[in-house]
């Protein structure tokens, strides 16, 4: 097993990551992956991260965790976006879905949706609009937590 001692050892490594499992956002990424962030000791450059399900409560403005995520993704060029389909079910965010209608039909236009009461920077969006803003800061690596 190789264990890079040097962090400058995995060179310029783009990842972005996906919250999916319960507790992602508020234990993996803040207890592991944010502190690492912060001492700039991570070892690859993060381009996005996107969060489903109840990982989007880090994102609540006041929150801890989010208002941390927030400075650092500001200081660093981290896209921070959020389902919208949860962030509408958990009232952090206002409008329509993206790219489903009400019946859970797919749409050719997206819906018009906007983050409400989350830290600064955090966007709305769904797949589409993931792939649209990773495109310019295109990630080598996906992973999902």
């Amino acid at each position: 097993m190789f264990l890079a001692t040097n962090h400058k050892e995995i060179g310029s490594m783009k990842v972005a990551y996906v919250f999916a499992m319960p507790r992602s956002a508020s234990y993996k990424l803040g207890q592991m992956i944010l502190p690492q962030l912060e001492a700039g000791t991570h070892g690859v450059d993060v381009v996005g991260m996107f969060f489903f399900d109840d990982n989007v409560f880090v994102l609540r403005q006041g929150d801890p965790i989010g208002e941390r995520l927030a400075r650092v993704a500001r200081e660093q060029n981290i896209l921070l976006m959020m389902c919208d389909m949860c962030a509408l079910e958990r009232h952090l965010a206002e409008g329509e879905p993206r790219w489903c209608d009400a019946s859970g039909q797919g749409r050719t236009e997206p819906g018009e949706v906007r983050p409400v009461n989350t830290v600064e920077g955090v966007q709305v969006g769904c797949f589409p609009d993931l792939y649209a803003a990773l495109a310019q800061n295109p990630p080598d690596q996906v992973i999902t937590l």
